[in-house]
């Protein structure tokens, strides 16, 4: 007589190896979508400084009406499975391009219209987070803005509002002698502590938010310590000028 119990010992042991491997597999593919993810999104941070604001400056038109081109390819990758995680980061940022279209555009010359114009799309990431939809590019957008948010802080903690309409105003060829004005001003006791605060709040949120497995986290997080990428090479441009 067949003896089902003999062959089932025999497979179990097999059959639990394969799961395992299965998991390790998975938890490496997870894992390299976690960094993907992260990376992904420190690199979108920077495209509206280095891409965005010299096309904004000149076409601001163009820039405004490219946040459609980037909503549409956001919605097709949305819509397919397979990039469905690309797609939803991607709304995130167009967000971003929105709000800054807008402000880089028509509102540069007010710094304290920076944030709130940059917070435009604050209610739809909110909706969409309270939804439990869209929560990679929510993420990525709040992480952003919250970015934005303590380097606007920084200029206002010291005093840099006036070189900032200074510099909105001059010609590009006479803007260096107000970025080093401006860096005359950071490089006093009063700024080079409140440089220090703000850099550990970026760091702390940025560095606890990585912790998290979640890919939205990553998205959060990549946004936010992107942040002192960013700012550190332009104090770095302003330096050597």
């Amino acid at each position: 007589m067949f003896n089902f119990d003999l062959v089932s010992s025999a497979i179990a042991p097999i059959a639990t190896i394969a799961r395992l491997d299965n998991s390790v597999t998975s938890g490496k593919t997870n894992s390299i979508k976690q960094w993907l993810v992260f990376s992904a999104s420190a690199f979108l941070v920077s495209i509206p400084v280095f891409v965005q604001a010299p096309l904004v400056r000149l076409y601001p038109t163009i820039s405004l009406l490219s946040t459609i081109a980037w909503i549409a390819l956001s919605l097709i990758l949305i819509f397919r499975p397979k990039t469905q995680l690309w797609g939803d980061l991607l709304l995130g940022f167009a967000g971003c391009w929105l709000a800054g279209s807008i402000y880089w555009g028509w509102f540069r010359w007010e710094p304290i219209l920076h944030l709130p114009v940059e917070s435009i799309g604050l209610p739809f990431a909110i909706w969409c987070l309270g939804k439990s939809w869209g929560k990679v590019g929510g993420y990525f957008y709040l992480g952003s803005l919250f970015g934005t948010a303590i380097t606007d802080l920084y200029f206002y903690l010291t005093g840099l509002m006036p070189y900032w309409r200074q510099v909105m105003h001059a010609e590009p060829e006479l803007a260096m002698p107000i970025f080093q004005s401006a860096i005359g001003q950071i490089e006093t006791p009063w700024g080079i502590g409140w440089a220090l605060v703000l850099i550990a709040v970026l760091l702390t949120v940025g560095l606890l938010s990585l912790r998290g497995t979640e890919l939205h986290w990553r998205a959060f997080s990549g946004a936010v310590l992107s942040t002192l990428l960013v700012d550190g090479l332009f104090w770095l441009a302003a330096s050597a000028a």
